[in-house]
C-alpha cells in the first residue's frame, strides 16, 4: 500500500482472472538496460546477434510492437512493477522514486500467494531490499556491495576508467562480467526454491547494454567495427527532429569529440554485449530445462527502453520519442505459452506485464492498473482485436521546455561535469522538461507535444523518422483518426485511484481490456 491509499470498493468490479491453480507457475523476468529491439535476426538485422533468444521466440511468444512507457529507467521500471503509466506512479525521472504511487504492484500480489521473490541486477526501481526474499544488485558501475576481490575490481574500473564510453577491449574477465556474475547468483537462488518446492519469482536485471559498452574477448571481436552496417542516419539529419536532438549532440560533441569517428567501435561493442547477454540467458534457461524447472516456468524477456547506438549520430538516449529509444523486445516462454511463430499481431506496452502475470498466477488484477492481460492471446485464446490496435508512450516531467536560449550552462545544470571526457547526463532538463505523447498504431505514429507541434510518420516507409508528414494536408485523415485515438488513450490513462468509496459501481472489463470482445 503506498501513498496513503486505502482499501476501496473491496468486491466491486472485481475482475478475476483464471483459474487458481494447485500448483502456480515459476517466474523469471529477464530485462536488459538500454536494449534498441530491432538489432536481431528475427527483427531483419542482417547480423546474427541473438541467435538464442530469437530461437526462443519463435519456439514460443514474441512482439515486434512492444514499447516502454517511457524511454528512460526508472519511470519504464516501476510500471513494469505496478503496471501504471509514469502520469499515474509519479515516477516521470530517474529522481523521484520516492514519490510512486500505487496501490498493490507485482512483489507484493506474488508474496501474498506465497512466492519466494528475489531481485539479482539492477533494480533502479523504488523496491527496497527488505521487501523480497533475496537481494543482489549490480549497477553500472559494478556490484553495489561487492565482497570478492573480482567485484571490488570491476567496480573500480566502472567507476574510476569506464564512466563514459570503454572502446578498448575490457579488462574485465568474462567471468567477472556481469551479466555471467548474475545468472549463477540467480541459478543458485533457484536451485534453492526448488529444492524447497516454492513457487518463485526473480527479476533478473543485467545493467547491460547500457554505457559505458565495455566488453571482453572473446566478445569484442566478435562483430568487427569495420563489416558492421552503418546506423540508418547520421548528423545530417538532426535539422529535420527537433531542438532536443541538437542539443543532446552539442552535449555529446564537448563530451566526446571523436564520437563520430568512435561510432563504429561503440556499436560493435554494443552488439558484442548483446551476444554476450544472449549467451548468458542460453544458460539460464538450458539449466533449468535440464533441471526440468523450465516447463513450469514463465519466462518473460525484454529492456527497459533503448538505444540511439548511432541513430542520428548519437549515443544513448534523451532526446525524443524516435522507435530506437521506445520500441523494445519482448519474448515470452515457457508454462502455457503457446507457439506463434511470427510476430503476434498487437501494440503492448511493459505496463501489460503485471497484469498478464496476475492473470498466468490465478491473482486478480489489482485496482489502479492500467495495463492489460496479455494472456488470452499468450495461451491462444481470444482477445478484442480493437484493444491492442495502437499503443502509447509519454514523455516529460512537466513545465515548460528548457531550450538552447535559456541561460542554463550545461556544467551548472549538471549535465556535464568537469571530470574528463565523455561523462555526460543525457537525461537532462533540455531532453526531459515539458510534456509530449507518442501513439503507434499499424505502420503511423503520432507525437504531440504541450505546444501543439506535431509529427506524424509513416514508420514503415521511413523508419528513422525524418519526413514529418504531420502539415501535409493529404494526410490529414490520417493524422485525424491517430489525434482523436491519443486522446482516448489519455481519458483512458487518467489514474483511477482513488475509485469512489461507497454506492458507485467501478465497473472494470475482464483482463482489464477497455474494449469488450
Amino acid at each position: 500500500m503506498k501513498r496513503g491509499y486505502t482499501c476501496l470498493c473491496a468486491g466491486l468490479g472485481a475482475v478475476v482472472c483464471g483459474t487458481v491453480q494447485a500448483q502456480k507457475p515459476n517466474i523469471v523476468v529477464i530485462m536488459t538496460d538500454q536494449q534498441r529491439a530491432d538489432l536481431s535476426a528475427r527483427e531483419g538485422f542482417p547480423l546474427d546477434v541473438t541467435p538464442y533468444v530469437d530461437s526462443l521466440a519463435a519456439e514460443n511468444a514474441w512482439f515486434d510492437k512492444a514499447y516502454t512507457t517511457m524511454p528512460a529507467s526508472s519511470p519504464a521500471r516501476c510500471s513494469l512493477l505496478t503496471g501504471r503509466y509514469p502520469s499515474a506512479t509519479a515516477v516521470r525521472t530517474n529522481h523521484n522514486l520516492s514519490d510512486v504511487r500505487y496501490r498493490s504492484d507485482l512483489i507484493g500480489v506474488l508474496k501474498d500467494l506465497g512466492y519466494a521473490t528475489a531481485l539479482v541486477g539492477k533494480n533502479h526501481s523504488y523496491l527496497k531490499p527488505q521487501e523480497l526474499d533475496f537481494w543482489s544488485a549490480y549497477g553500472h558501475w559494478g556490484k553495489v556491495k561487492p565482497r570478492t576481490e573480482g567485484e571490488k575490481r570491476t567496480a573500480r574500473f566502472l567507476t574510476e576508467e569506464a564512466r563514459g564510453q570503454w572502446l578498448e577491449e575490457s579488462p574485465v574477465p568474462l567471468e567477472e562480467q556481469q551479466p555471467v556474475k548474475i545468472v549463477s547468483e540467480a541459478l543458485e537462488w533457484i536451485g534453492e526454491q526448488t529444492e524447497r518446492k516454492n513457487p518463485f519469482f526473480v527479476w533478473v536485471s543485467f545493467p547491460e547494454p547500457h554505457n559505458p559498452y565495455q566488453v571482453c574477448e572473446p566478445y569484442y571481436s566478435l562483430f568487427p567495427a569495420e563489416k558492421i552496417p552503418a546506423a540508418r542516419t547520421g548528423k545530417q539529419a538532426l535539422s529535420r527532429k527537433d531542438a532536443s536532438y541538437d542539443m543532446l549532440a552539442r552535449l555529446e560533441a564537448l563530451s566526446c569529440p571523436d564520437l563520430e569517428r568512435d561510432l563504429p567501435r561503440i556499436r560493435a561493442n554494443y552488439l558484442g554485449m548483446l551476444r554476450l547477454i544472449d549467451d548468458q540467458i542460453r544458460r539460464l534457461i538450458g539449466t533449468l530445462q535440464q533441471n526440468g524447472v523450465y516447463e513450469h516456468t514463465i519466462f518473460v524477456i525484454l529492456s527497459d527502453h533503448g538505444d540511439y547506438v548511432g541513430e542520428y549520430g548519437l549515443i544513448r538516449k534523451g532526446a525524443g520519442l524516435s522507435e530506437c529509444l521506445t520500441r523494445i523486445p519482448m519474448v515470452w516462454a515457457g508454462y502455457g505459452v503457446k507457439k506463434s511463430g511470427k510476430p503476434l499481431a498487437a501494440h503492448v506496452s511493459i505496463a501489460d506485464v503485471f497484469p498478464t502475470l496476475c492473470t498466468a498466477v490465478g491473482a486478480e488484477i489489482p485496482l489502479g492498473v492500467q495495463g492489460r492481460s496479455l494472456w488470452p492471446m499468450l495461451t491462444g485464446g481470444s482477445y478484442p482485436a480493437r484493444e491492442f490496435s495502437s499503443v502509447v508512450v509519454q514523455r516529460g516531467y512537466g513545465g515548460e521546455s528548457v531550450n538552447l536560449s535559456d541561460t542554463l550552462t550545461f556544467e551548472q545544470e549538471g549535465a556535464l561535469t568537469k571530470t574528463g571526457i565523455a561523462h555526460f547526463d543525457e537525461l537532462n532538463s533540455w531532453t526531459q522538461s515539458g510534456m509530449s505523447r507518442m501513439i503507434r498504431k499499424g505502420d503511423w505514429k503520432l507525437i504531440v507535444d504541450s505546444y501543439g507541434h506535431g509529427e506524424l510518420y509513416d514508420v514503415s516507409r521511413d523508419p528513422s523518422e525524418i519526413e514529418n508528414l504531420y502539415d501535409e494536408r493529404r494526410y490529414a485523415k490520417k493524422r485525424m483518426e491517430l489525434m482523436s485515438d491519443l486522446i482516448a488513450w489519455e481519458l483512458r490513462l487518467q489514474d483511477p485511484l482513488p475509485v469512489p468509496a461507497r454506492r458507485y459501481l467501478f465497473k472494470r472489463n475482464a483482463y482489464n481490456y477497455h474494449f469488450d470482445q
